[in-house]
């Protein structure tokens, strides 16, 4: 399994009801496939253009692993939202999260 992150931006107007069916919704393809790692919610930012005549928007991080298959299935998913204002898929390197946590576990010390 490959270590994937993906940033995607939910729309302002959306209620907090929806924006966390969404946001399961995201996770529960990742998990069928895959491992999710972290979920950080960046809350509701300003865009640096509008987009889809929207000038802010509910950023949202997700770490996960997984197979190439999953990470398609999810970018699909994201695509066809109509809840997604912008969304980007990438693969990490091997090791990116291993770093990740040894940078967290120092910061805590």
């Amino acid at each position: 399994m490959r270590n994937y992150e993906t940033l995607y931006v939910l729309r302002p107007d959306l209620g907090e009801e929806e924006m966390e069916a969404l946001i399961n919704r995201f996770q529960e393809v990742v998990g069928d496939g895959g491992e999710l790692v972290k979920v950080d919610k960046w809350g509701k930012r300003r865009l640096a253009y509008e987009v889809r005549k929207f000038r802010e928007g509910f950023y949202v991080l997700m770490h996960f692993k997984g197979t190439a298959a999953v990470a398609e299935e999810l970018e699909r998913i994201l695509k066809i939202s109509d809840g997604v204002i912008r969304q980007l898929v990438v693969r990490l390197e091997d090791d990116a999260f291993l770093e990740e946590t040894q940078q967290e576990a120092f910061e805590e010390e």
